[in-house]
C-alpha cells in the first residue's frame, strides 16, 4: 500500500479521535433559577428576542467569556450550569436599571434558586388596563427610584398573544411629551387596526423607558379579551 495513503489515513484517525475527546466533556446538570428583583419584587421587562440579560463569570478557567443568562418578561431566568461559584453582573448598558457592574456571588450546587437585586430607574405600580370598544385605557403610577433619571417615553401596547412588548405588539402608542412621575392616564385608539379589532384574544401592557436606557420597565401582562 502507498505509504502516503497510509499516513493520510492515520492522520485522519487522529483527528477523529481528538474530536471525539472534545465531545466527551460532561454537560452541566445543575439548574439555577431566580428573578431580577427590586426590594424583593420581581421586575417586568421585555422578554422577546433575548434583549435583557445577566452575565455570569466563573473564575479558575482560561476561557473567561461571560455566560449570558436571558430574562423573561416576568423577570425570571433559568440557567443550566456546573456546580461552583459564579459572579453575576448586569450586562453593561443593558436593561431598565442602573448598570453599576457590582458583582453578586452565587453558589450553585444542584438545583439552586437565587434572585438578583437591581436598582431600576423607575417602577410601575397600580396599573389598570381595560378596553372600551376600540380604545385601550391605561391608568398607572410611575415611581421614580433613581433621582437623576428622566422619563424618555411611555408605551401602550396590545398584542394578540401573551407575549407583549415594544418589539412584539399588534398595536402600539409611543408617548414622548408631557411625561411625569406620579399617576398618569393614557389611551390607545385601535379603531383603524382590523387585526386588533377582530382578534379573539387581546393582551395589554404598558412600559416606561428612561432617557439613556436601552430597555424599559413594564407592567404585568393583562388579558383584556
Amino acid at each position: 500500500m502507498n505509504k502516503k495513503i497510509v499516513y493520510s489515513a492515520f492522520m485522519v484517525l487522529l483527528v477523529l479521535i481528538a474530536g471525539c475527546g472534545k465531545d466527551n466533556y460532561d454537560e452541566p446538570e445543575s439548574v439555577l433559577t431566580g428573578h431580577v428583583v427590586y426590594q424583593g419584587q420581581a421586575l417586568q421587562v421585555r422578554g422577546t428576542d433575548e434583549q435583557v440579560r445577566l452575565q455570569f463569570y466563573q473564575d479558575g478557567y482560561a476561557k473567561h467569556d461571560p455566560i449570558d443568562v436571558f430574562i423573561t418578561q416576568d423577570g425570571s431566568f433559568t440557567a443550566k450550569l456546573f456546580d461552583g461559584t459564579y459572579k453575576a453582573v448586569t450586562k453593561d448598558g443593558n436593561g431598565p436599571w442602573v448598570n453599576s457592574r457590582d458583582t453578586t456571588v452565587i453558589e450553585v450546587h444542584g438545583n439552586t434558586t437565587h434572585d438578583f437585586e437591581v436598582t431600576p430607574f423607575f417602577t410601575i405600580a397600580d396599573a389598570t388596563i381595560s378596553l372600551n370598544e376600540t380604545v385601550m385605557d391605561a391608568s398607572f403610577t410611575i415611581n421614580q427610584v433613581v433621582e437623576s433619571a428622566t422619563i424618555g417615553r411611555v408605551f401602550l401596547l396590545l398584542n394578540t398573544t401573551s407575549f407583549v412588548d415594544e418589539g412584539y405588539s399588534a398595536a402600539k402608542k409611543e408617548i414622548t411629551e408631557d411625561l411625569k412621575v406620579g399617576k398618569v392616564n393614557f389611551s390607545l385608539d385601535f379603531s383603524d387596526n382590523e387585526k386588533v379589532k377582530n382578534a379573539s384574544a387581546l393582551f395589554g401592557r404598558v412600559c416606561v423607558q428612561a432617557n439613556g436606557a436601552d430597555q424599559g420597565i413594564y407592567s404585568p401582562v393583562v388579558r383584556l379579551r
